[in-house]
């Protein structure tokens, strides 16, 4: 089964991975493309390797902010999500101002939060991982606790049970594949938006500061070495959030709506 699934899952990224970086190595040197325009990913890889201990320091910083945004973001989101379910007064406050929230540009939100912390404070930066974070989990984790088979909760009032039983038997249950569903987004976007954070202020440590960096002194090999550490950075959150997805549940890496793999 493991065997299967490796074959299933994993080749075919990588063998679309391997054609389409040998595809741009090719086009570089048949069309003779200079380097301002399109790097050659052979040059990236040697950047990478030289650049291997300054690449990495910037990934601690933004994985950093990126872990912190993550977890404050699913942990508000699970609890809003709950509370939201309790209330619904509060559902038609906070789902509007939610969505509102969510619509504003990234830039906007950062530039408000660098006025209200120190230029050197990383603090802007994870609350801007936790808002997107936090929406992600919220619509995801509010749905799974709503949308349950009406014949389940029937049942359950049929014996009585109170609202209380029915969440922890019927609603949580039917909530966990769609939470791991929305952790498996919000891992990967948390560094996108950790990174991208960068572009606006604070101090100069991360992967975003160093990529537009040497992009704009015509380093274009160094910057790609840097987007190649967020690209690693973003999928190691992935495979993190699949991992923990598989050792929680029962039947391994599930869908929503379903109760397992």
């Amino acid at each position: 089964m493991r065997l299967a699934w490796v074959t299933r899952v994993v080749l075919p990224p990588a063998v679309f991975g391997l054609v389409l970086f040998g595809a741009w190595e090719l086009a570089v040197v048949v069309f003779n493309i200079k380097p301002y325009f399109l790097v050659p990913p052979s040059a990236i890889a040697s950047r990478f390797v030289d650049n291997a201990d300054l690449i990495w320091a910037a990934m601690r910083v933004s994985g950093a902010n990126a872990l912190i945004g993550l977890l404050l973001g699913a942990a508000f989101g699970v609890a809003m999500s709950f509370l939201l379910l309790r209330f619904r007064a509060l559902d038609e406050i906070v789902t509007p101002l939610s969505i509102a929230l969510n619509a504003i540009p990234i830039f906007v939100l950062v530039a408000v939060f660098n006025n209200m912390f120190a230029i050197t404070s990383e603090v802007p930066r994870r609350l801007m991982v936790t808002l997107v974070v936090y929406f992600v989990v919220l619509v995801n984790v509010a749905r799974g606790l709503r949308d349950v088979d009406a014949t389940h909760v029937e049942l359950m009032q049929s014996y009585a049970a109170g609202e209380w039983k029915i969440l922890q038997r019927v609603r949580v249950p039917n909530a966990v594949p769609y939470f791991f569903t929305a952790l498996k987004i919000a891992a990967p976007l948390s560094v996108i938006t950790a990174f991208v954070s960068e572009y606006f202020g604070g101090s100069q440590n991360g992967l975003g500061n160093k990529i537009t960096s040497n992009l704009a002194t015509s380093k274009k090999a160094e910057g790609w070495a840097y987007v190649a550490g967020a690209c690693l950075l973003g999928l190691a959150f992935f495979l993190i959030a699949v991992a923990i997805e598989a050792v929680s549940t029962p039947g391994g890496v599930g869908e929503p709506g379903r109760e397992g793999g």
